[in-house]
């Protein structure tokens, strides 16, 4: 037994120095690797609204002494994990859940200072959000591709789980492309065996060379712990949704004009299911049955990738898409156009959705009936708005129930417990929490 273990000892050093990992005392080490990475995995404490304080009645003072309620409402406070991405103008990438309704945000890092943060962009739909701090003796990581890991490379997780302080666990690459785990329509997960907990969200996921190829989201676990089933956002998507916030504080999606179906044909792909007339995706010469195979390059492994991947293109770029048409490969351009926000005059209010301008239109196409409810104003900084809601969205279900006007949805909304938007947003279905 002795001799085995002496043996196995000896194959896992050898193996490790022809990957080129490093190695102490002829032991294989991680530490070098953690050791440049570490400085820039930062702790959030973030500084919520209570519940309390977005109803007008809780707001009240006469409201609260009448019930003996405490004159002020006590905020929540929340912690979680960030990056540092960028030292030179202090950019921090977490996720969206982690600072949703923040007050305040403060970071420490890990030579325990502690810095104020403020909110560039938040964008529920990926769950990625960005930060800036004052750039001041700040170390970033060195961002990877995600697009070329593989099933079973080494990966390691770092963040600050239960507020302990920061934590690195290691594993491997589960499986990628994982989709239908949110409550959101953007998404191609990692999933990874390196033990992600409770405040590991918004922390690191790097390969052994150190660099930043994923951003720890999710996890799945009986008991909200870890079972070894980890999601992070490739590093790829959540890179390109950084650029949008900072350029514009939020991600401005487009549309082609497509539905998409997983491919029947044995193949990895995203089968259009539909082509709508006048599109963009019809000028582009798109067609019914068409295999998406991949976008700009990146191979498409089925419609929720390609959903994700479109969901990051800025209105106006055109993409390159390799299509497989019976047994034809082509490459189409395709020109992402602006969703139509200007399709209705004036607007209606409910005050369970604060901000948004809402109103009743015709649409052909949505399910079961044509009619729905179009947000065609958004005011900024409103609950609305904070909670990921956007001009052109069309809202056509309240918890997978169809409604198709105002007061159906104000009706829906008031409904106790989880409320959940089903919306429509250019090509994509996707469901935004409200609480």
């Amino acid at each position: 037994m002795r001799r085995c273990a002496v043996l196995l000892l000896v194959l896992v050093t050898l193996t490790a120095q022809a990957q080129g990992l490093p190695t102490r005392e002829g032991m294989p080490t991680l530490a070098p690797i953690l050791e440049k990475v570490t400085p820039a995995v930062v702790n959030i404490a973030v500084l919520q609204v209570s519940p309390e304080e977005e109803n007008p009645l809780m707001r009240d003072p006469f409201f609260r002494r009448f019930f003996g309620m405490p004159q002020q409402a006590e905020p929540q406070i929340a912690a979680g994990s960030g990056v540092i991405v960028d030292a030179k103008n202090g950019y921090v990438v977490t996720n969206a859940h982690v600072v949703k309704d923040a007050r305040e945000i403060q970071i420490t890092l890990k030579d325990n200072r502690r810095l104020p943060a403020k909110l560039v962009g938040a964008d529920p739909g990926t769950d990625i959000a960005v930060l800036r701090v004052e750039p001041n003796g700040l170390v970033e990581a060195k961002w990877g591709d995600s697009d070329t890991l593989q099933v079973g490379d080494f990966v390691m997780a770092i963040g600050n789980p239960f507020g302990l302080g920061q934590t690195a666990t290691s594993g491997i690459v589960s499986a990628l492309g994982r989709s239908g785990l949110s409550v959101e329509g953007y998404e191609h997960f990692i999933q990874t065996d390196a033990p992600i907990n409770p405040g590991n969200s918004g922390g690191a996921l790097i390969n052994l060379k150190g660099e930043l190829i994923g951003i720890n989201s999710a996890i799945i676990g009986p008991a909200g712990g870890n079972v070894g089933i980890g999601f992070a956002v490739p590093s790829v998507l959540a890179h390109a949704v950084m650029t949008q916030l900072i350029r514009y504080g939020e991600v401005r999606r487009g549309r082609l004009g497509i539905a998409m179906q997983p491919n029947v044909g044995g193949i990895d792909g995203a089968q259009i299911a539909e082509v709508e007339p006048n599109s963009p995706a019809a000028a582009a010469g798109l067609r019914k049955g068409d295999v998406v195979t991949a976008l700009n390059g990146h191979p498409v492994r089925g419609p929720a990738e390609l959903r994700a991947r479109l969901g990051v293109v800025p209105a106006g770029e055109t993409v390159e898409l390799k299509v497989l048409r019976g047994k034809e490969t082509q490459v189409i351009s395709a020109r992402v156009a602006e969703i139509d926000k200007s399709q209705a005059a004036g607007g209606q209010t409910v005050p369970e959705l604060n901000g948004a301008s809402l109103v009743e239109v015709e649409r052909r196409g949505l399910p079961e009936n044509n009619r729905a409810v179009l947000v065609n104003g958004v005011e900024a900084g409103t609950p609305a708005f904070q909670h990921g809601v956007r001009p052109g969205d069309l809202i056509i279900g309240v918890n997978q129930r169809r409604v198709t006007t105002v007061p159906e949805l104000g009706k829906a909304l008031r409904a106790s417990g989880r409320v959940a938007l089903n919306v429509v947003r250019g090509d994509f279905l996707l469901t935004i929490q409200l609480r």
